[in-house]
């Protein structure tokens, strides 16, 4: 186990610059994800700390020891790859035990750390298998045994999940999870899918174009959003956001989208109110319906539907300029139509506000 520090690290390909300057701190034993759309620049950062990417700028430790330039064989880092990169031809014992092999342990003392690998992986009754003769759940736990037997310092998972369906992808997370659980390892995951990244990790990376944009917990990052990109990244449905201007009236500061200028949403007394162009911020579960008309209130009209179960979506378009919000309802036997007139409750103590460059001012 280790920690991990990427220092002011830059990564250039010929004269196009695609990492600028990124500094993160892992902690020993945590479980990181990086998270962002694609050609952010989270796989090439894991690469870079894997020594399969050379280094433009800065320094890489892990622990106290400076890997920037270290061949990969010296790092003490294990990976697992999207695409398994199992060896077809080998057992699963043997594609297991190929580091051991490697590195020259002797098959007397790799069969018994096999087994072990094996059974913390639910695969000891498969190991005379071939890969063609696995699902694709049972391949990414042979992949990650590979992984495990090295015990290495720091483990790297690049989009692992990305090939499996979609209730796999779920086992896979849970048993992902606890097996960090049960190794206390380091581990850093690449993924561009925010619910992995929510559910999985200690604390999330987000990146974009090559910047760090915000670290946090998950619950950091989906309340406090650093500005206006993460907020509308991270939630499925995404953060609302609604382009207005903030003023201060007699009751206190208040906000006007520019849909709906003479409504007003009351804010926080606290938030700053000197800017003019703003954006508000509000997650789709904390918006409400209302029956009646009352303070901090938009009306709109249904333009989509989604079910699922117990939640209903609704997609609503706000006053006259047809932007759509999106409000989560729980289900309550009421029943929503396309074109049915709607009020949208916003509690203040739930509003996020941005300035105009989209960086977060106040914050639920």
């Amino acid at each position: 186990m280790a920690t991990v520090t990427f220092s002011k690290i830059v990564k250039k390909y010929g004269q196009t610059e695609v990492i600028h300057g990124a500094d993160i701190d892992i902690e020993d034993g945590e479980f990181v994800v990086f998270v962002g759309p694609s050609g952010c620049g989270k796989s090439t950062l894991l690469r870079m700390l894997a020594g399969l990417e050379s280094v433009s700028g800065g320094q890489i430790r892990i622990g106290e020891t400076v890997v920037t330039d270290l061949p990969p064989k010296d790092r003490n880092v294990a990976m697992v790859f999207q695409n398994y990169a199992l060896y077809p031809h080998m057992s699963v014992a043997d594609n297991i035990g190929f580091p051991l092999k490697m590195t020259g342990v002797q098959r007397a003392e790799r069969t018994p750390r096999v087994s072990e690998v094996a059974q913390l992986l639910g695969l000891d009754g498969l190991l005379d298998r071939y890969p063609r003769q696995l699902s694709g759940g049972q391949r990414q736990r042979v992949a990650m045994g590979r992984a495990i037997i090295r015990r290495p310092s720091v483990f790297l998972f690049d989009e692992p999940l990305s090939n499996l369906d979609a209730a796999l992808r779920v086992q896979m997370r849970r048993e992902i999870k606890l097996l960090h659980r049960r190794l206390g390892s380091t581990m850093i995951f690449v993924t561009h899918d925010q619910v992995e990244a929510m559910t999985m990790a200690d604390r999330i990376v987000v990146l974009r174009d090559g910047r760090v944009e915000q670290i946090g917990t998950p619950d950091d990052i989906y309340r406090k959003p650093a500005n206006k990109f993460v907020a509308s990244f991270i939630g499925a449905p995404p953060m609302n956001v609604i382009e207005g201007t903030v003023a201060l009236l007699q009751q206190g500061p208040v906000f006007m989208p520019n849909a709906e200028p003479k409504l007003a949403i009351d804010l926080p007394a606290d938030a700053k109110t000197h800017l003019h162009a703003a954006f508000l911020g509000i997650r789709p579960e904390d918006c409400s319906l209302q029956s009646r008309s009352g303070p901090s209130q938009l009306e709109g009209c249904v333009k989509f539907i989604e079910r699922s179960g117990p939640e209903t979506q609704l997609t609503i378009a706000l006053g006259a300029t047809g932007r759509l919000s999106v409000v989560s309802v729980n289900w309550d036997g009421q029943k929503h139509a396309i074109g049915d007139p709607v009020r949208v409750a916003f509690p203040a103590e739930r509003l996020c506000l941005f300035d105009k460059e989209g960086n977060l001012l106040h914050g639920s």
